[in-house]
């Protein structure tokens, strides 16, 4: 094996007769490399947005949320409370009660969706740290209920927290046994503490007021539309999740973070695995590239051929040094890739210099994460590739252009 490999490293450094034999090589170098290093980019970029997705989402969505599997609201009984507060791994849980709602500040009205939370909503989620303006306080000292709407809600409105103006919600009675609309609808006002921002979606969706307050709009006396729950650092999810579905029954959803975003997640996976392959198949069709660089190689080292065979060289030494020939090309494209690839990754991520076009967003530029994953398996498919390219001229166009056995 020291001998092939040594006589296909001379083959590849070694200026031939024919000066187009070097230029196939070079092109076929720096395809593999362009692929190589395009898949490395791409990856790390999904990885990044997806990281990014995902603290958002973490933001916003619990651990774990439990809704009902049949209707919007349940009631959610002290026995079942009191079992899930004693699982082993659980830290802590919200109730929580969601409903579409008319909004009016001053002149101006707007549909967006109320959710009352307790005072432990805080814990179970990181909403308090994605504050725009003002804080996340739902009920002050003396017992006055606060409203934090998004900011998409806020700027639509112009709702800010130092105006005197109070926000007035509407929301349908249950009974819709009124005929005028002035009585048709629950009204209160309320005063903004604060208002949040996550991301588009939410920010232009979300209101939050405290649970008694979305109770008395909505008359939703005892149910609620969701328990959401946190986890301790320590506890085991999937062993948790497990013990709270044993608690509430077929009756329930019992989601963790990934099913409460399972489509997106999904469409996300989905388009990352269809990029990997359509960079894949360019990489296989760049790896022609090799094909016609050893093609061409054989023909020039017939004599070479002939003069190794009378020295004793069997045809698997003869085999070996065209093979690695071709794989020696596949390396050098794919070790360039990598290292081009890791260098523009790591300028993005320290420098931003490709930046988001969209203002709704919150980072500036693409955001880029490089996971050691990628760097494994990028290289090993473009040299299982490069193998492929060249083992089959060595094995079966030798035959066409020497017509002998080799």
């Amino acid at each position: 094996m020291k001998l092939s490999l040594y006589i296909a490293k001379r083959y590849l450094l070694a200026k031939k007769s024919r000066n187009a034999i070097n230029i196939i090589s070079g092109v076929s170098v720096a395809g593999v490399a362009v692929g190589t290093m395009a898949l490395i980019i791409i990856l790390s970029v999904f990885n990044g947005l997806e990281t990014m997705v995902r603290s958002i989402f973490n933001t916003f969505d619990p651990d774990i949320k439990i809704t009902a599997a049949e209707g919007k609201t349940f009631i959610a009984d002290t026995t079942r409370l009191r079992l899930l507060a004693n699982v082993d791994g659980l830290s802590c849980y919200s109730l929580t009660i969601e409903e579409n709602a008319l909004l009016k500040y001053g002149e101006r009205q707007y549909i967006a969706t109320i959710k009352g939370v307790d005072d432990h909503y805080t814990m179970v989620t990181d909403i308090d740290s994605s504050m725009w303006e003002g804080d996340f306080i739902l009920t002050s000292e003396q017992g006055r209920p606060y409203a934090i709407p998004g900011v998409g809600v806020a700027q639509y409105l112009g709702i800010r927290v130092n105006f005197i103006e109070p926000l007035n919600i509407y929301v349908p009675r249950k009974d819709g046994s009124s005929v005028s609309a002035e009585n048709a609808f629950n009204k209160k006002f309320i005063y903004p503490s604060g208002i949040f921002q996550i991301e588009k979606e939410y920010d232009s969706k979300y209101v939050y007021i405290p649970l008694e307050f979305a109770r008395e709009l909505t008359e939703i006396e005892e149910g609620v539309t969701s328990i959401e729950i946190k986890f301790r650092e320590t506890a085991d999810p999937s062993s948790v999740q497990k013990k709270i579905k044993k608690i509430f029954g077929k009756g329930f959803l019992v989601q963790n973070r990934y099913e409460q975003q399972e489509i997106f997640y999904k469409v996300m996976r989905s388009e990352r695995l269809a990029i990997f392959f359509i960079l894949t198949l360019i990489l296989t069709i760049a790896s022609f590239n090799i094909i016609g660089s050893l093609t061409m190689l054989i023909i020039e080292k017939e004599r070479d051929i002939e003069i190794l065979k009378s020295l004793g060289a069997n045809s698997d030494l003869i085999r070996k040094i065209f093979i690695f020939e071709g794989w020696l090309i596949s390396i050098v494209g794919a070790a360039t890739g990598v290292i081009l690839g890791f260098i523009i990754c790591w300028i993005q991520q320290t420098f931003g210099v490709v930046k988001l076009q969209s203002e709704t967003l919150i980072m500036d530029s693409y955001p880029v994460v490089m996971k050691l994953k990628d760097f494994i398996i990028v290289p090993a498919t473009v040299l299982l590739i490069g193998y492929w390219a060249a083992w089959y001229p060595v094995r079966f166009l030798t035959r066409k252009f020497l017509n002998k056995e080799v």
